[in-house]
């Protein structure tokens, strides 16, 4: 990356499922990113417990000594439902706090293989940086080709103008974890000049928590 500015990442947050999926390359390359950000001294963010890639990437960044966030819904604690967060956990009341806080806590994301529960993770926060409440990266992980189709259809909705040439830069893709990393590293945020003049308020609770409330 010899002549890139390179931004500093300390933690990155990762979304993927709670299932390992019907190719064990998912599971391999979530223990890679995992390791990949162990030696590269980041951090993670992630939704908690040990199920499913969730938990390979979770105890790949534990075992290389690097701090371990879970962020978890209360209702996914009852009965043990996710299995015991490999590292910290902080337990919040709503899907959506869970989110907000991952976004306010992490400098990047990456999304592995995963059902609904990923996806929706992925494109809010592709919304939210559209949007210029965030400037963070954000990639997904394409292991095997998992994630072609969803890439596919995202350049179609460009073709088609729903989404912009500027908006579709925001969604990095790699198929290597230490690839993947390094574009995120050298990621350049270009606001749109309409949504940049959007202005969000800041939470007044004590615990600073983003008030996503437009100001028109």
């Amino acid at each position: 990356m010899e002549g890139v500015s390179v931004r500093k990442i300390k933690k990155i947050c990762v979304f993927c499922g709670a299932n390992s999926g019907k190719d064990v390359a998912f599971v391999n390359a979530a223990f890679h990113l995992g390791e990949v950000l162990g030696k590269r001294k980041i951090d993670l963010v992630y939704g908690g417990g040990k199920l499913g890639l969730m938990g390979c990437v979770s105890t790949a960044v534990a075992q290389h000594e690097r701090q371990v966030l879970g962020i978890i819904p209360s209702a996914f604690t009852i009965n043990n439902l996710v299995g015991e967060t490999c590292g910290k956990e902080i337990k919040v009341g709503t899907m959506q706090e869970r989110l907000v806080m991952m976004m306010e806590l992490s400098d990047a994301f990456i999304a592995l293989p995963g059902g609904f529960g990923t996806l929706e993770e992925l494109f809010q926060m592709i919304s939210w940086a559209q949007l210029n409440i965030h400037n963070k990266p954000i990639g997904v992980l394409n292991i095997n080709g998992f994630f072609n189709g969803l890439l596919s259809f995202v350049d179609h909705a460009v073709k088609q103008e729903f989404i912009t040439p500027r908006a579709r830069k925001i969604l990095i893709s790699a198929t290597t974890a230490d690839e993947l990393v390094d574009k995120l590293q050298a990621f350049r945020f270009e606001s749109d000049p309409a949504l940049s003049k959007l202005k969000w308020s800041p939470s007044s609770s004590q615990k600073e928590k983003l008030d996503l409330t437009l100001r028109l």
